[in-house]
């Protein structure tokens, strides 16, 4: 099992589009999606459910894209 695991990366502007991109080019074609973050690599099945998420307060506002999915185990 892995460990818990809670971080947040920041991207250049073109990276971030590059990864959109790629991520946008699996969803159409219906693939997993690969993706290294912070030297982990994650596979985002198929069957992973998108959304979004809109937070005020503060005077500060955020926009997550969100994937989510179980492990195969759960």
């Amino acid at each position: 099992m892995k460990p818990d695991r809670d971080l947040e990366k920041q991207y250049s502007n073109k990276e971030f589009v590059e990864k959109l991109r790629r991520l946008a080019d699996c969803i159409e074609a219906g693939e997993q999606f690969e993706i290294q973050i912070a030297g982990e690599r994650l596979y985002v099945p198929v069957r992973a459910v998108y959304s979004i998420e809109h937070e005020r307060g503060d005077n500060e506002e955020e926009i997550e894209f969100q994937i989510k999915w179980e492990g195969k185990d759960s």
